[in-house]
């Protein structure tokens, strides 16, 4: 576990960034963390909190959203990367696997996993090498690796996309919402693969994550935001066992699972709010 992973070296360094949408709306507030090398990190919060913004302020996706980041740094392997073309970010080994997929539905599995490798200027047999990596961990993929990426299932399509990310020989993966739209059983899967991959091919995570029971599960540290602002973070075995997390994140409270009822009013009493 890197739960001491604050102290190692940090591949990736979000300082105290804003984020305006439309040279108006202030979306990110502040928000800074740390993503340790050969680690799993979790942005948690609900929908809305600013997760995904948080991500594509990172991978430079926001000038399609006509957002940018207006204060704040964010480095990678100590270089400010704030403003740099997102090919660039490619170039440095970071990949982000968008919410919702976004799978090439025209093209076949396999196709979709060899775009992953286009950046890359090793030769076919590693990339074959590579892709044969990628069905090892994704055996679903090499039965369907004949099947256009738009027949196929939710599941599928979301290991399609991690697969694809793999392709790149990525350093460090941004993943958004790994579980949204997928059954428990396939949600397990999906985090299994991550946790191999992070262990056994060094891949550092960060993850972007409404699921916060699966999330601490699987993750080293965590960061829980809420309206655009970092509202506690810690390693995840603690963040499991806070108080206020599983009241207020995983239903739970000291006289047992709450409604959503009693949840929804939450706000109020939170001990961070007050």
């Amino acid at each position: 576990m890197l739960d001491a992973g604050r102290t190692e070296e940090n591949l990736l360094q979000v300082n105290n960034i804003e984020v305006i949408y439309n040279h108006v709306i202030l979306v990110l507030k502040g928000v800074s963390l740390s993503v340790p090398k050969g680690g799993i990190t979790a942005l948690l919060g609900g929908n809305g909190a600013g997760k995904t913004t948080t991500l594509k302020a990172v991978s430079n996706l926001l000038h399609s959203e006509r957002g940018e980041v207006t204060k704040g740094s964010v480095m990678y392997r100590g270089e400010n990367v704030a403003h740099s073309d997102p090919a660039h970010l490619v170039e440095k080994g970071v990949i982000q696997v968008m919410e919702g997929r976004h799978c090439f539905e025209h093209l076949t599995v396999e196709e979709n996993l060899l775009t992953g490798a286009y950046t890359r200027r090793d030769g076919r047999g590693d990339q074959e090498a590579d892709l044969e990596m990628v069905y090892t961990y994704f055996p679903r993929l090499k039965e369907r690796r004949r099947s256009q990426a738009g027949y196929t299932s939710g599941g599928e399509q979301q290991m399609c996309a991690i697969g694809r990310a793999l392709m790149s020989r990525p350093e460090t993966i941004l993943l958004d919402e790994p579980s949204m739209g997928l059954a428990p059983q396939l949600v397990e899967e999906i985090f299994g693969i991550v946790k191999n991959l992070n262990e056994k091919e060094g891949v550092t995570f960060l993850l972007a994550e409404q699921n916060t029971n699966v999330a601490l599960r699987f993750a080293h540290y965590g960061y829980i935001l809420e309206s655009g602002r970092i509202v506690m973070d810690g390693p995840a075995a603690e963040l499991r066992e806070n108080p206020d997390v599983k009241e207020f994140y995983l239903g739970m409270s000291e006289e047992g699972r709450k409604s959503f009822r009693d949840v929804r009013s939450y706000r109020r009493r939170k001990r961070w709010l007050s």
